[in-house]
């Protein structure tokens, strides 16, 4: 994978390459650049694609001990990726976690639109079941550590409760194994992870909406149409607040749209960026 080292650390990251307009593709929380796989390969002819390894748990590169690791620290690290491969006019195409959200009204100038899919925001962090097992182990010393060993176990890590519940389809345990091996070897991987858990509150994206009212781009919701952990009326109500915002549910897909239905995400990011053109052009 290349590589750019920026101040908080070195990132990897796939770059499809070419000419086209520019969409950069942002995971969650304990997910890689994997689960955008299918998403890529169905716009890859068309678009350059850009997927950064963000420092937020799935990373494979330690981050260096000072660097800023809350969600607003993420997503400085996010613009200083944007400035360093010079990436302009991008559309921005965030699930699961509020990376992006974090941008608007901060260092949004290299974002030429802005998707949202089943993401963290308003008053719902942590969400779910799940964000609030891994808030409450994060402030216990040692709870980071033992929930995390629950990722060993295919079957926990396919519980409800678990990642079973953000994926309407059964995980792969080899994908599980993917995204949570740097977190259970590596002792620094844990550090980054804990620095968001344990900074990161729900005033963080609230205070993130109140700047959504003021993005003047082209924006899409697109929410997994039966989400549990993010309600599709937390989505509804973010498309409200844009000003040039359109909600769209996807179907059949839950939190992990990517995984759940990429084509119906990815004919929808086509038809959002044709609709809107780019500012450059």
């Amino acid at each position: 994978m290349p590589e750019v080292e920026l101040d908080a650390g070195v990132i990897d990251y796939t770059d499809t390459g070419g000419d086209g307009e520019v969409i950069v593709l942002l995971h969650g929380l304990g997910f890689d650049e994997s689960v955008w796989d299918a998403v890529v390969e169905e716009l890859r002819d068309e678009f350059r694609v850009v997927v950064p390894v963000l420092p937020i748990g799935s990373h494979r590169r330690p981050m260096r001990p000072d660097a800023d690791l809350s969600a607003r620290g993420v997503a400085m690290v996010l613009a200083d990726f944007l400035d360093r491969l010079d990436l302009r006019d991008v559309t921005l195409v965030q699930n699961d976690a509020g990376t992006a959200q974090l941008l608007v009204g901060v260092r949004d100038e290299r974002v030429g639109r802005l998707v949202l899919s089943s993401c963290e925001a308003l008053e719902n962090y942590p969400p779910g079941v799940q964000g609030k097992l891994l808030k409450v182990a994060s402030s216990v010393p040692g709870g980071l550590y033992l929930l995390l060993q629950s990722f060993r176990v295919p079957l926990l890590a396919r519980a409800p409760i678990s990642l079973g519940g953000m994926a309407k389809r059964r995980i792969p345990d080899a994908s599980v194994r993917r995204w949570y091996r740097p977190l259970l070897t590596s002792r620094d991987i844990r550090r980054d992870f804990a620095k968001f858990c344990r900074s990161t509150v729900a005033s963080t994206y609230l205070d993130a909406a109140a700047k959504l009212r003021n993005f003047d781009r082209p924006a899409l919701v697109a929410w997994g149409a039966e989400d549990r952990m993010m309600p599709p009326a937390t989505g509804r109500r973010l498309a409200a607040l844009l000003p040039r915002g359109r909600y769209t549910p996807i179907p059949d897909a839950r939190t992990l749209v990517p995984l759940d239905n990429p084509v119906a995400l990815a004919v929808e990011v086509r038809r959002f960026m044709k609709e809107n053109p780019p500012r450059l052009a």
